[in-house]
């Protein structure tokens, strides 16, 4: 299973980065090869300065090796080893308009020190964090996410929606992060489900991703927009890092096992701002948004 989704999560990164790079029109992605000590390694690609794509990158890594003591705690293992691998993609668009993204598929397996897998499960998910909202395109989005649950399990949309919601919430701020998508974990051959079908289910979620955010930003990148406009933005960006610094799993997880730092810190955008007890105008497109993030909507 780890060779066959392996081989998947390098076919999407060029699929994916193939597609941004025509969309974008300007900049390429620039890749970079890396290895771990510990085992394992990665290809990172990141694409900076953009007509369309002021910084993202879609990063695939399969790391190995023994169960740093933090992590062996956290999933309440002795003395063991672990394989990850999983792509990763966080899009930070220029146009203030066109909503921010986030995917990532992943797979996990755990092993006794006879070698033995003691431990597997599938992991993932897609979410969309704009600045403005339009529902249309909110609406877009939870759509080809339904859809794409739907082909395998009916109560696979509602369970992972509500996940979502719960998983990227701002608890120090009291509200979203964005408008959700979809976030499962630990997804393993249980109730009636083997992991061919959870491979199934992951990858088909996988190849929904261009059909859910392309549509968006193609509607989006060319609408002007103004310095405030873009101040708006930049304070927003300031939950995305807040979430990803202090609540991120994937985050934590890469900085407590040796992982990439550059490839960890990916996801952060490249211009942000805090502005002192910063509150939108009353009546504004800035307050719609705030308002919509205080508390989830069943958007499909």
């Amino acid at each position: 299973m780890k060779e066959k989704f392996y081989q998947y999560i390098q076919n999407l990164q060029d699929t994916i980065t193939s597609k941004l790079e025509a969309i974008d029109g300007k900049a390429s992605f620039q890749q970079d090869l890396w290895e771990r000590a510990e085992g394992g390694g990665g290809r990172t690609r990141v694409i900076e300065n953009g007509n369309v794509f002021e910084k993202g990158g879609v990063n695939i890594s399969a790391v190995h090796g023994p169960l740093a003591p933090a992590m062996q705690k956290y999933f309440n293992m002795n003395d063991c080893d672990f394989f990850a691998c999983g792509l990763s993609l966080v899009l930070h668009p220029k146009n203030p308009f066109v909503p921010t993204v986030h995917a990532n598929w992943r797979y996990f397996e755990m092993y006794n020190k006879k070698g033995e897998v003691i431990d597997n499960w599938f992991g993932g998910g897609q979410d969309l964090t704009p600045y403005y909202l339009f529902e249309e395109d909110a609406k877009h989005f939870h759509q080809v996410c339904k859809i794409a649950c739907n082909k395998h399990d009916a109560a696979f949309y509602p369970d992972f929606k509500q996940k979502c919601d719960n998983y990227f919430w701002n608890a120090h701020r009291n509200e979203a992060r964005g408008i959700g998508g979809l976030f499962f974990d630990y997804c393993k051959a249980e109730n009636g489900k083997n992991m061919e079908d959870w491979y199934n289910f992951v990858t088909e979620v996988g190849n929904s991703f261009l059909e859910a955010y392309v549509p968006i930003v193609e509607k989006r990148k060319d609408i002007p927009f103004s310095d405030e406009n873009r101040n708006w933005q930049e304070i927003r960006r300031g939950r995305y890092v807040e979430f990803n610094l202090v609540h991120d799993k994937g985050t934590l997880f890469g900085l407590k096992t040796n992982g990439r730092i550059e490839s960890i810190l990916m996801s952060l955008p490249p211009h942000v701002q805090w502005v002192y007890d910063h509150h939108p105008e009353k009546g504004s497109e800035e307050e719609k948004l705030v308002n919509a993030l205080k508390q989830p909507r069943k958007w499909v």
